[in-house]
């Protein structure tokens, strides 16, 4: 799967999301079934098994002693290494810091079990803020202050912090609009909206001084890293 393959299963997923809440699992289903498929793909050997929602048997498989909501690759029904996947569709500020935190302590979790550990973002460049009754409040624009936390991340030693992904993918997108989207009052027009006209969905332009921990906008790129040091272990 390719930058554009992978771009037209995130417009999968945003659909989903729209028809089916927040709170279904429906989006998820389809990008962590979409990404397993293409990791299977890629690792080419039957001594390796991707478990996660919407692949296989359609369930996560338990590593280092929990569930989390993640791809889980074995090799001999052994866990050899993990993926977690965070598409953000609002609030993001909001939700910013627990969105990190959570990252950190999961990877941290994983990798002192001597298991990599991988971490995909995928978030708009612009986004809307709901309030709780449903308005939007605000649109909000990512920013370098807004990543700030993900840069300075790029920038750690893994083997010297192991709350640092073995690899994170950052991917930002860009939804092509021919209306001023901002004028768009409440969340019920704005599911509409993308339900009932086109849109395009393509890769932000906005450019961003990553480390080298931190793969930027290359989904390909960044798969393939991970089938490297699956295959390497």
């Amino acid at each position: 799967m390719n930058n554009s393959q992978f771009l037209v299963i995130l417009k999968k997923s945003f659909d989903a999301y729209l028809q089916t809440g927040a709170r279904s699992n429906k989006k998820l289903s389809i990008l962590h079934g979409a990404i397993s498929e293409d990791l299977q793909k890629r690792l080419n050997d039957n001594h390796y098994s991707v478990y996660s929602l919407g692949y296989g048997i359609g369930k996560e498989h338990k590593i280092n002693g929990r569930y989390v909501n993640k791809t889980t690759i074995t090799e001999n029904n052994t866990p050899v290494a993990g993926i977690a996947v965070k598409y953000v569709m609002s609030n993001y500020s909001q939700n910013s810091n627990n969105y990190f935190e959570n990252m950190l302590g999961e990877t941290a979790n994983i990798r002192c079990a001597k298991i990599p550990y991988f971490q995909i973002f995928i978030i708009s460049d612009k986004s809307p803020y709901f309030d709780k009754n449903g308005g939007i409040a605000k649109w909000e624009t990512i920013t370098e202050h807004n990543l700030n936390k993900y840069i300075k991340l790029s920038n750690d030693n893994i083997d010297n912090y192991l709350h640092t992904p073995n690899k994170t993918l950052v991917f930002i997108i860009h939804i092509e609009d021919k209306i001023d989207i901002t004028q768009i009052p409440n969340k019920v027009e704005y599911e509409n909206h993308y339900l009932h006209n086109d849109f395009d969905m393509t890769i932000s332009r906005l450019k961003f001084d990553f480390g080298a921990t931190i793969i930027y906008n290359d989904y390909d790129k960044f798969i393939d890293k991970v089938t490297y040091t699956i295959k390497s272990l």
